[in-house]
């Protein structure tokens, strides 16, 4: 079955989407594992995942429709070029624990971490 995405909810303040497929199952997601977990090729490194860190803060600026199967995200650090399908979204809150897990074990491994490098406001 496709799992269909029937909403699409972001809160600015918690940085938190929210998902509701057709079949009832909600999922909710932060702003920065949707970031760091990006379907785009910059990220996906064409084989070889790239490693994206200190987007804790990440925001979501813009979400636009791709035809009636994915969003685009426009996140707040300008990284833009990720296509969100829906079986994507649908993989994503199923295999959200270890994938969460992996990026963590990823991060320690290059001895990075999630906090932002430096804070700016964008104006």
């Amino acid at each position: 079955m496709m799992h269909q995405v029937t909403k699409l909810h972001y809160h600015q303040k918690s940085k938190l989407l929210d998902v509701l497929f057709n079949d009832d199952i909600s999922a909710s997601f932060s702003a920065e594992i949707l970031r760091v977990l990006s379907p785009s090729a910059e990220v996906r490194g064409h084989g070889k995942p790239v490693l994206v860190s200190h987007k804790r803060d990440v925001g979501i600026k813009q979400i636009l429709p791709v035809g009636l199967y994915a969003v685009k995200l426009v996140f707040d650090d300008g990284h833009n070029t990720g296509i969100y399908s829906w079986p994507y979204l649908r993989q994503l809150h199923e295999n959200r624990e270890t994938l969460w897990q992996d990026y963590l074990e990823r991060l320690q491994a290059a001895n990075s971490n999630r906090e932002a490098t430096l804070s700016f406001k964008q104006l």
